[in-house]
Formats: structure tokens, sequence, C-alpha cells
């Protein structure tokens, strides 16, 4: 397997908690393929399949694509082996042609009955992945690091890191932390919705879950944030830093702001005010796409 390189990610990604094909019934299975092929069209650089998805996921996003970087975004190292996800990688590289990153993380204590030393068990990981027949080699995976310890295993044994729910400010200490080399991909959450009060609902019922993940409260306590900042959904301040509010172009000038941090890729998730859970926001997809033009 070679590595990726980071221009094989594009500037900008779609991160998307909705594109899980193995939990979907087959017109699901037809719509998800549909959406990233007109991602693909649209210009964006990589898909993200968020939600812990399992290597059976990006095997259909590659199927579906023909130059689509496809990354998973992020993968538990608690729900699969090793030895597993290299094999299955192995298959999927067959089509993927270097067009698949394996994305790890190791999740969240109140989520994973057997969370015990995430940073031990995250190398060793990495050992049994290096141990794959055949291998997953570092250039070809990301790690969903937020604290110095994780950035620096990125750094040194991965292709870089993917942090998510992060502010521009972490995306400049992490940068600091992986140095010049390393890719730095954070995710984004954007609404697109120029009415704010409504729009500051839709980001606090996405936030509010996260802020009992004590992994993401105590990377946002280290930013400078107080836990008054994680009452009531969050706060303004909190709200502001964490996502991209507004329009398309505020959305574009949010996203500069990371990349002048310096990050190398934005990975964007949109979210709606949708009752019925996350969905494939295509139009949305499609204003953005318009907004950044050549800048993807």
């Amino acid at each position: 397997m070679a590595t990726v390189t980071h221009e094989a990610f594009g500037r900008v990604g779609i991160w998307s908690s909705a594109l899980h094909g193995s939990r979907v019934d087959d017109p699901g299975r037809k719509a998800i393929a549909e959406a990233v092929a007109e991602l693909e069209e649209l210009g964006y650089g990589t898909v993200w399949i968020g939600g812990s998805p399992s290597p059976d996921d990006a095997a259909d996003l590659v199927a579906a694509t023909r130059t689509l970087t496809v990354a998973t975004g992020i993968l538990s190292i608690w729900g699969h082996a090793a030895e597993d996800v290299a094999a299955r990688i192995a298959a999927i590289d067959a089509s993927a042609r270097g067009r698949f990153v394996l994305g790890l993380g190791v999740s969240h204590g109140p989520l994973v009955p057997q969370y015990a030393k995430p940073y031990s068990a995250m190398v060793a990981y990495l050992d049994a992945l290096d141990a794959g027949a055949p291998p997953v080699e570092p250039g070809r995976r990301v790690l969903a690091a937020l604290g110095p310890k994780m950035l620096k295993l990125a750094a040194g044994r991965a292709l870089g890191a993917h942090p998510y729910l992060v502010t521009s400010e972490h995306t400049a200490e992490a940068r600091e932390a992986l140095g010049p080399q390393a890719l730095l991909a954070p995710e984004l959450s954007v609404v697109l919705d120029t009415d704010l009060d409504r729009a500051r609902t839709t980001a606090r019922n996405m936030l509010g879950m996260y802020l009992q993940l004590p992994n993401y409260t105590a990377n946002l306590l280290r930013l400078g944030f107080s836990e008054n900042d994680f009452e009531g959904g969050g706060s303004l301040r909190l709200l502001d830093a964490l996502f991209a509010i507004g329009d398309a172009d505020r959305v574009k000038a949010r996203t500069q702001e990371y990349f002048d941090a310096g990050a190398d890729h934005v990975a964007l998730q949109v979210l709606t005010a949708d009752d019925d859970g996350p969905g494939l926001p295509r139009a949305a997809w499609r204003e953005l796409a318009a907004a950044f033009g050549d800048d993807l």
C-alpha cells in the first residue's frame, strides 16, 4: 500500500454520519452511492464516514466513486480487531487504487465498556496493523487526536490527525504539536441558516451529546473554556468557536480560519434542523461547493 499524499485529500471534504450503507436497506444504500458520486462531481476531495463506521461502509463508497478519497472518521479500535481490519482493507484496496484512508480513534469511556488506557491501546492497535498481512502502513491511516500525546503519536505513526469538534485555536496548537509535515484535517460543523436563533438551536441539539463525553470537554477546558460554557447545550462563545453558522460565504470564511491556523484539509459536517436524525443534505453540499468554487 502506498502513502496517500496530502493533495489527494483536497482542501475541503464532507463529513457525514449518514453514509453507513451497512445500516440501511437497499434503497438507502443506493441513495448513499448516488450522493457520494455527486460529491465527487462537485469537486470535494474527500468524504469522511462519520459515526464509528466499519470497513464495509468504506468499501461501498469506494465502489460508488472513481477519484474521491474515502476515509473513516472514525473507526473505533474497540469494535474491530486490527487483524480483521487489515485483511478487509487489503480487499478494498484492490479497487480503491490508493483512495482509502483508515481513520482510527479510541472513542469514549462512557460509550465503551472495555475502555482502558486509550493511548496504550492505540499504540498496540497500530503495532497490530503494522504486523498485518499485508500491513496497513502509517501513510494510509490518520488518528482522531486531540491532546498532545495522541497528536505526537499521529505525527510519528500515521499520516497525521483528524481532530473532531475543535476550534481554530486548537488547530494552531495541533499544527505546532504535529510539526510541518503531518496531515492536519480537522472537522468543522456547519449550520447553513441565517436565522441565528434557529441555527443555534440546531447546533446545540448536536453539541449536547458531545458535552457529556469527557474527552471533548477536557479538550475544551484546555482551550480556555469553563464548565459554565457547557450549560444549556453550549454558550454563545462556545458555539461561535466550534461551528460555522450562517450563509455559505460565512462558512467559507470560518473554514479559512482553520486553514490560516495550519489545517491542510477541513472536513465540513452539515447539520440540519430535521427531527429524523442525520440525512443526506445534498442541496446544502451543492450550495457550499458553489461558494468554495476552485478553492475546494
